[in-house]
């Protein structure tokens, strides 16, 4: 990875967080739990996919729509989180693997 990689990288973070931070105030706050929780639990290539900017995408559309935050994703927010990565392999699969004595498994 290169320098030029890393500071393209921040700009669309920074721009993709300026999103975020238009975002009615509920949504940003189910926003930023869904974040949390993906971080530590989510997929692999969570950096690299188009997961977080399609839950602002999906937020935009339902804060236009004047829908509240929950309508759009139900009560229970892990839930919803662990239904949109449940076909990923996820940091717990590694470690699960890692566990197993599956040679190559970290670097998967």
């Amino acid at each position: 990875m290169s320098i030029q990689d890393i500071i393209e990288g921040k700009k669309q973070w920074r721009a993709h967080m300026a999103r975020v931070k238009t975002l009615p105030p509920d949504y940003r706050i189910v926003y930023q739990e869904m974040q949390r929780y993906l971080f530590k639990v989510g997929p692999t290539d969570l950096s690299d996919g188009q997961l977080l900017p399609g839950i602002v995408d999906f937020f935009e559309e339902g804060a236009a729509g004047g829908k509240g935050v929950l309508e759009l994703i139900g009560p229970d927010v892990a839930a919803f989180c662990d239904d949109l990565i449940k076909d990923s392999r996820t940091y717990a699969d590694v470690y699960q693997d890692s566990l197993n004595g599956n040679p190559g498994a970290a670097e998967q």
